[in-house]
């Protein structure tokens, strides 16, 4: 399996697990009484950077495959 392959895989699990935490929040805040802990409300934060940077390489990756076939200049 390459790389990019494995890259896109995690970003949409990782996209699955940040839709799930950030449903899991808003129950958290509908049913519970007051303001919930802070683990609750922080817990969408650590899919997301990483989505953050999964997503960057992503959308990178066509414009540095296509820079890296013209070869050199």
């Amino acid at each position: 399996m390459s790389w990019q392959h494995w890259i896109r895989q995690s970003h949409r699990w990782l996209s699955i697990v940040f839709t799930l935490t950030v449903l899991a929040n808003f129950a958290a805040r509908a049913m519970a009484p007051g303001e919930p802990s802070a683990w609750i409300s922080y817990s969408p934060l650590p899919p997301l950077f990483l989505m953050l940077f999964s997503g960057l390489y992503l959308f990178a990756l066509p414009y540095v495959c296509k820079w890296r076939s013209r070869g050199p200049a």
